[in-house]
């Protein structure tokens, strides 16, 4: 299968390194917004083609399918365009940054049947696949989720520490992972959503402290606090309170209560979240069947978010 991959930056690498372990997939473009990190990029890649138009990377011969790792402004934007096109599309998170938008490449998913998905990496890290195994064999129970995504991001850069042209998001990019993965892992829409947020920062214009509250119809909670200003670990990191047994997770590791580590390395073929995701995805364009993480899957997450932005607007 060959692939046309958007995006430069930071996500892009990490969707690269995991599409090198799959079998007959070939990136065969890659297209980004600045030619020297580009040109970079497609070399240490051995990608044979790169631009910095979307329309000459997609249409390259036989490209079939494209991962979306932009800035989250044209996620919406590139994926509609990228399905007009007749291209199966994995679009990193979040699917858009507003609803409206959001509804919009659902219907153009609806309209053209093509693989639409969405980069939802928590879904598939080996840590919270082990606890998702637990609950469907009807092991496990969750009676909380208790989340911390934390960095210390004061100036407008990525995270390889670079200037970024875009201004990241605690809620339509970070908070966009939880919200999904507490409706994955409980198996219920949230109904009742709380949302809370600090003070902007006079310069970037987005509040740099959130928290935000969750509770499905059989009253299962989630506590999920996010910040730019912690000077500690960056990264989410999940608690799991369960009627039998604690778990935290992060990333692709997973350990107990007591912070013994659990074993993890039988759950998938990899080990890798990313890898996982692109294998899923190219599983289902192979197969013709909707995804894990397809966008009408995250269609709840985009409304939950609108909600929060809402409620946190209205309480000034």
């Amino acid at each position: 299968m060959k692939i046309c991959v958007v995006g430069e930056g930071a996500i892009s690498s990490k969707h690269l390194d995991g599409l090198a372990n799959i079998k007959d997939v070939e990136v065969v473009s890659l297209v980004g917004g600045v030619a020297a990190d580009t040109e970079a990029a497609a070399k240490k890649y051995n990608i044979p083609h790169w631009t910095l138009d979307l329309d000459e990377g997609i249409h390259r011969p036989g490209v079939e399918a494209v991962i979306i790792g932009s800035p989250t402004p044209i996620h919406a934007k590139q994926a509609i365009h990228c399905m007009k096109a007749g291209k199966h599309v994995e679009i990193e998170v979040p699917i858009a940054d507003s609803l409206a938008d959001a509804r919009a490449v659902y219907e153009t998913q609806k309209q053209t049947g093509l693989v639409a998905m969405g980069g939802h990496t928590r879904r598939f890290n080996p840590s919270h696949q082990y606890i998702h195994n637990k609950i469907k064999s009807g092991e496990l129970k969750i009676q909380q989720m208790d989340v911390q995504t934390y960095f210390f991001r004061r100036k407008n850069i990525n995270a390889l520490g670079q200037p970024r042209s875009w201004t990241d998001h605690l809620l339509w990019h970070h908070a966009a992972h939880t919200i999904d993965l507490f409706q994955y892992q409980t198996g219920e829409p949230a109904s009742h959503v709380t949302a809370m947020q600090g003070p902007m920062h006079p310069e970037l214009k987005i509040a740099m402290d959130m928290n935000i509250g969750l509770r499905t119809p059989s009253g299962v909670i989630c506590t999920l606090s996010l910040s730019f200003n912690n000077d500690g670990p960056i990264g989410s990191f999940f608690r799991y309170i369960c009627d039998n047994g604690t778990y935290i997770a992060v990333y692709d590791d997973l350990f107990d209560g007591k912070q013994n580590k659990i074993d993890v390395s039988k759950v998938a073929v990899s080990m890798n979240g990313f890898e996982l995701q692109d294998r899923e995805f190219i599983s289902a364009i192979r197969e013709k069947r909707e995804p894990n993480a397809s966008v009408t899957q995250l269609m709840r997450t985009m409304e939950i978010m609108d909600e929060a932005e809402r409620m946190m607007k209205k309480a000034g």
